[in-house]
């Protein structure tokens, strides 16, 4: 059994807002919207949505544990797409990058963290727009995560391990290693998965558990997904299929 990534999910302030920034930031569409949740699709072949939950509470002044990296083709692209973002709302931030860092890095409206990639990565080179979902996290929980998923190794060397869908579809989902950046409360972001159609909820809860993850209450009450933590402790979703 395996699961299959299902979204990205963004807590969000405003979502609606939030969700055409990103659809503009990386060139996908604004799909289903009601009260509570805005989603964007993609238009590159990648396999999920991303999802923008409304919660009351603003992103605190700590980094993320999870952003995004949005890759270019060219170093006028490069400028072209920051100065695009900064138009939208985005601003630049310094969360300790070096002077000399090819990439750029800026904070959405709302203030997450994200890196907009210089067109010399090659790593990131045959991705689309969204290159990786960029995690802070152990080379174990890169393991996990390729476990879970079935979603092989591309990359394992010094700590940092990364992972892609095997059709090659899609970002990568990387792990830079340690050391972890402290955790305050419940992540801004997180990813939903879902068992595959043949597949039971439950019994894929139990493999997971099995692999290190664990069960968690975040409040979340009497819902039909399955809240749970992987071994770094950053929050996850089972769907029901």
């Amino acid at each position: 059994m395996t699961s299959q990534l299902v979204a990205l999910c963004f807590d969000a302030n405003d979502p609606l807002r939030l969700a055409h920034f990103w659809a503009e930031a990386l060139r996908w569409t604004v799909g289903e919207i009601d009260d509570e949740v805005v989603t964007i699709d993609p238009t590159d072949g990648t396999r999920f949505q991303i999802d923008f939950a409304q919660v009351p509470e603003p992103k605190g002044a700590w980094q993320n544990r999870i952003h995004v990296d949005l890759t270019t083709t060219s170093h006028d692209d490069l400028a072209e797409t920051v100065a695009h973002l900064l138009d939208l709302g985005a601003r630049h931030i310094d969360i300790g990058q070096r002077p000399d860092e090819p990439h750029v890095v800026l904070a959405d409206p709302e203030g997450n963290e994200f890196c907009v990639i210089a067109p010399t990565n090659q790593f990131l080179a045959t991705c689309g727009r969204l290159g990786a979902i960029n995690c802070d996290g152990t080379r174990e929980v890169g393991y996990f995560w390729s476990v879970a998923l079935d979603w092989p190794l591309v990359w394992d060397q010094q700590e940092e391990t990364a992972i892609r869908a095997p059709d090659v579809t899609g970002p990568m989902i990387t792990w830079s290693g340690p050391p972890l950046i402290p955790k305050h409360g419940k992540n801004r972001l997180h990813l939903d998965i879902a068992p595959l159609v043949h597949g039971d909820q439950h019994a894929e809860v139990e493999r997971l558990v099995a692999l290190g993850a664990s069960r968690i209450d975040i409040g979340q009450g009497d819902v039909p997904w399955v809240v749970m933590a992987d071994p770094d402790d950053n929050e996850f979703c089972v769907l029901r299929r």
